[in-house]
């Protein structure tokens, strides 16, 4: 079993992206990861998770292949020695049918012929196990800023502008620090700006936790939000609807809004 060098805290740096085109406001980056490999592959949806990524999984090469047709992936990390179908047909399946969507190959062979002969297959990037997720976070992003079908990646209310692919925040032109899970809650926040969110909906698609779960953690969290946001700025941009929920934006709404982003009273 090939793993990883070492698991490495993912990135929250300051490599910002090129011109990417506008795609849709509220969708994430949605990657493919493909590997065998149990543990190596719960290692990378951990780590890319935790990056903000949407990811999917498989390990095989026939459930790749399904999930590529069934999905608009804008990457995919693609494990050459799979089982039934090996990775080079995967590989050729995927250009056959989405000749644009980026395709990083990890493998365990180092020689160079075959890392000449996987790219000329089609493969836009070459990573040699074993490797550090550092590394292969910052080639993934590094192919995303390349890629011509992607999303505006910076979400923005008022002068806080969190930027997705690069996993930074400002506000006011000053860097802010977060942690993974800090980014994550004020990703979800923006992408549903000037609405009310509940505790359940944060905890659902922040926590991946059930619905059902009893906890503060959506309380302190937003807590820590506000002490780096809305601390240093005499605006305040992070709200609690009592009784509701949380908003982001320069006012709390008038009421909670409808549909599935309701706030349900319930929740709180």
């Amino acid at each position: 079993m090939v793993m990883p060098l070492q698991p490495d805290v993912p990135h929250n740096g300051s490599d910002h992206g090129g011109s990417v085109t506008l795609r849709q406001r509220d969708a994430r980056v949605h990657i493919l990861i493909v590997d065998d490999d149990e543990p190596v592959l719960s290692f990378l949806r951990q780590g890319f998770e935790g990056e903000g990524y949407t990811v999917d999984v498989a390990q095989d090469g026939d459930s790749a292949k399904s999930l590529a047709a069934a999905h608009s992936h804008d990457l995919i990390i693609l494990d050459l020695n799979l089982p039934q179908v090996d990775g080079v047909e995967v590989l050729k399946h995927v250009r056959g049918a989405k000749a644009r969507v980026p395709v990083l190959v990890l493998s365990s062979r180092r020689e160079v012929e075959h890392r000449v002969s996987t790219l000329d297959l089609g493969a836009d990037d070459y990573l040699p196990k074993p490797f550090a997720f550092s590394e292969l976070s910052a080639r993934v992003r590094a192919l995303l800023r390349r890629s011509g079908e992607m999303f505006d990646p910076t979400l923005r209310i008022d002068d806080l502008e969190l930027h997705r692919i690069a996993r930074t925040a400002k506000r006011g032109g000053r860097q802010i620090e977060l942690t993974p899970k800090e980014l994550a809650l004020l990703e979800y926040l923006l992408e549903n700006g000037g609405e009310c969110v509940t505790r359940t909906m944060i905890i659902e698609h922040v926590w991946k936790m059930s619905p059902d779960t009893v906890s503060n953690v959506v309380d302190v969290y937003i807590n820590y939000l506000r002490k780096k946001i809305d601390g240093p700025s005499d605006r305040r941009l992070i709200h609690t609807l009592r009784g509701a929920g949380y908003s982001i934006g320069l006012k709390k709404p008038d009421r909670p809004v409808s549909g599935k982003k309701a706030c349900d009273a319930a929740a709180g």
